[in-house]
């Protein structure tokens, strides 16, 4: 049953599939359906792999995303929790 805050469905679902979160499916898919795909796969991967991130850093992208127990976590803990918010 379509969302109604979910754009493209067909992608979102995909996405979800995939293993995306909520979250990160519902905004791809908005951002998809909006500006096209082409566009939004252009987009992407400007910035540097979590894993030359510093542990400061990645402990301020968990802040900044709500992630539950991030200051209990180590370094590679915070990456795959960023990675699957």
């Amino acid at each position: 049953m379509p969302r109604a805050q979910i754009k493209d469905e067909k992608t979102y679902q995909k996405l979800r599939d995939r293993g995306e979160s909520k979250e990160k499916a519902a905004r791809i898919a908005n951002a998809s359906a909006g500006q096209g795909k082409k566009k939004v796969g252009r987009k992407g991967g400007k910035s540097p792999s979590y894993e030359d991130w510093t542990k400061d850093e990645l402990l301020k992208r968990a802040r900044e995303l709500g992630v539950e127990g991030r200051s209990s976590m180590n370094k590679s803990q915070l990456v795959d929790a960023l990675r699957n918010h």
